[in-house]
């Protein structure tokens, strides 16, 4: 991976001002301003303002997702029955390369989706190369061999950074993972806050 994805990838944090994904190397936890040679003004956020930027947060945390997919999973949570945010939550949570993460497969959002797109990983036996695949309750997803030896991988699952969540059932030493169950905001480890709530007021404006 270049240089360039990873600073990139860390503008995000600084342009929405925390360390969004909980990371040591942010360069976030060292200067808190937004990208930029002289770093961004905030002015006192209007409420589309505040909605807008959590939107942005959720979009980014999974690997900055485009509007028009991100949409698609709005209008779909609408539709589920219950809680139009606890199911948004349910939906992204639900993503291939989300679990591939959670997992402790990889050490980054942006390694899962690249790790899930070049066949790495197959689900219930299958080959499944779409990140953002949707796994079901009960699924099993597991690394294939050659996926196995890869350094990013074993030096993802002995980081201590991150705890496999309940939800997720990991064998770290079989690189075999069992989606148990689709989560609740709150069994979701975000490193920062996330309020899907805004997200609804924000599309039903």
């Amino acid at each position: 991976m270049s240089e360039k994805r990873p600073q990139s990838k860390y503008k995000i944090d600084r342009r929405l001002g925390c360390n969004l994904w909980g990371r040591q190397k942010s360069p976030y936890n060292l200067r808190q301003t937004a990208p930029g040679m002289h770093g961004a003004r905030r002015g006192k956020p209007t409420d589309f303002g505040i909605q807008l930027f959590a939107k942005q947060k959720l979009k980014g945390y999974y690997g900055n997702i485009g509007e028009r997919k991100f949409r698609r999973y709005f209008a779909e949570a609408n539709r589920m029955r219950g809680d139009t945010g606890q199911n948004l939550i349910g939906l992204l949570e639900r993503r291939l390369d989300a679990v591939v993460y959670r997992a402790k497969l990889v050490p980054t959002v942006f390694a899962a989706r690249q790790f899930v797109s070049h066949k790495h990983v197959t689900v219930n036996g299958q080959i499944v190369n779409i990140p953002s695949y949707q796994v079901k309750e009960g699924d099993v997803i597991e690394v294939r061999e050659k996926g196995k030896k890869m350094p990013l991988v074993l030096a993802a699952t002995e980081s201590p950074e991150r705890d496999v969540p309940e939800y997720i059932e990991a064998d770290h030493k079989d690189m075999k993972v069992t989606f148990l169950r689709t989560p609740q905001l709150e069994d979701v480890p975000y490193p920062s806050e996330m309020q899907p709530q805004l997200i609804v007021e924000f599309y039903s404006r």
